[in-house]
């Protein structure tokens, strides 16, 4: 599901006020930073994630990564913080109403 740019343009509004939930440190992405991520994902739909000082990885490589292995999309990249979004399966979460096109 490739996101519009009025999507897109909603979903960093609404990460503009959201703190990281994850950290990527030196060990990069492990497979528990996965498994974290995509829980997390599916109980926020919405996630911000900042990569630390000691990561071999930038956070466009650590975003396009991690959502390749999690299906979720990369919503923005700034500085060492990305933004990714995923529409969560669960029934008890409040599901973001994206504008259409």
């Amino acid at each position: 599901m490739a996101l519009t740019k009025k999507q897109t343009k909603q979903l960093r509004a609404m990460a503009n006020q959201l703190k990281p939930l994850l950290y990527i440190g030196k060990n990069d992405l492990t497979d528990a930073a996965v498994k974290q991520a995509s829980e997390t994902m599916d109980s926020h739909e919405l996630l911000k994630i900042a990569v630390q000082d000691g990561s071999g990885l930038t956070a466009k490589e650590a975003a396009e990564k991690l959502a390749g292995q999690i299906g979720a999309e990369v919503v923005q990249v700034i500085g060492n913080r990305f933004v990714l979004f995923r529409r969560s399966k669960r029934d008890d979460v409040e599901h973001i109403q994206l504008v259409r096109e």
